[in-house]
């Protein structure tokens, strides 16, 4: 591991209890913070993270959450209703920017909501969650409130796969973390690259392409690295997470969305195929499947017209 990294795991590293709500309340003073989750057929559990946000980080003695949204792209069950019920603010993805045709995919559900929310920092949690501890915004929103020289601030967590302890993140073991240590090494320190739930300015991710796809969460760490240099960047261990899992198909899918997103940062020039083919036994014996990768991103929505509008409105 490079020596600044192991500096940097030293001075950027946290766990959940070093800093008290008691302290995050008395460091929030004006800054707004707005909490983002992306939902797709979540009926299941946004309710629950909805209700535990609201009681929890919502009250007139804890005001730490000042608007919670969740951005539906295109459940077919009743996500958006039991979401609204909980109390959040619920909006369709299509209804936003429509003058930009949606793609599906996660990051192009996280790039919309920069247009419907207003907090100075974004916080992003995913929808899926069970058994949800607010430690998950607390964690990770804290170290933007108390030290102005982090801009973005990643979740670390344990990943349990059924009953087996630390066999979650597959993902992340096989195609992330390989990939981001032979090409970026500073970011070696990073416990989960691709976890879903992490806070930053927004003067930040308005900045920031992203990656429709799966891609996104690689995309924006590897992008913030750049813009605001290592130093600008923490992680915050806020215990265990637990969610609903892949299988193995989705999983290569997945793999696949990854290394795009990183050969596309490595290279702008001659990019690989974007198609993946896997296979699946049928009645006459393995068939071929063969998927697109996403490739698409979205500008920095500082670039987008109608932002920038609302912006000086």
């Amino acid at each position: 591991m490079l020596e600044e990294v192991e500096r940097w795991l030293s001075r950027r590293s946290w766990s959940v209890a070093d800093r008290p709500l008691e302290r995050i309340l008395a460091a929030k003073r004006a800054t707004t913070v707005s909490v983002v989750l992306p939902a797709l057929n979540e009926e299941a559990t946004v309710g629950d993270i909805v209700g535990v946000i609201r009681r929890e980080l919502m009250s007139e003695a804890v005001p730490l959450v000042d608007e919670l949204v969740v951005l539906d792209s295109g459940s077919t069950d009743r996500t958006a209703e039991v979401a609204a019920a909980a109390g959040a603010r619920v909006v369709a993805r299509d209804d936003v920017l429509p003058r930009i045709p949606a793609v599906p995919g996660k990051g192009e559900v996280l790039w919309r909501s920069l247009m419907v929310t207003s907090g100075d920092v974004v916080c992003f949690v995913d929808a899926d969650l069970r058994d949800f501890s607010a430690d998950f915004v607390t964690g990770i929103v804290g170290p933007l409130l108390t030290d102005p020289e982090v801009h973005l601030v990643k979740a670390m967590y344990d990943r349990p796969l059924g009953d087996s302890p630390g066999q979650g993140g597959r993902v992340t073991e096989l195609m992330a973390r390989p990939v981001l240590n032979l090409h970026w090494p500073q970011l070696a320190g990073f416990v989960q690259p691709l976890g879903g739930e992490y806070a930053a300015r927004r003067s930040l991710l308005e900045r920031l392409p992203f990656p429709v796809g799966y891609g996104v969460e690689l995309g924006l760490l590897v992008d913030a690295l750049h813009t605001v240099g290592l130093d600008g960047l923490a992680q915050v261990d806020v215990g265990v997470r637990k969610h609903r899992h892949q299988d193995g198909h989705a999983l290569g899918r997945m793999a696949a969305t990854i290394y795009r997103t990183a050969q596309l940062r490595l290279s702008r020039g001659h990019l690989v195929r974007p198609w993946l083919t896997q296979f699946e036994r049928g009645e006459e014996g393995f068939e071929p499947r063969t998927y697109a990768v996403d490739t698409e991103e979205r500008p920095p929505m500082a670039e987008v017209a109608e932002y920038a509008h609302r912006r000086v409105a």
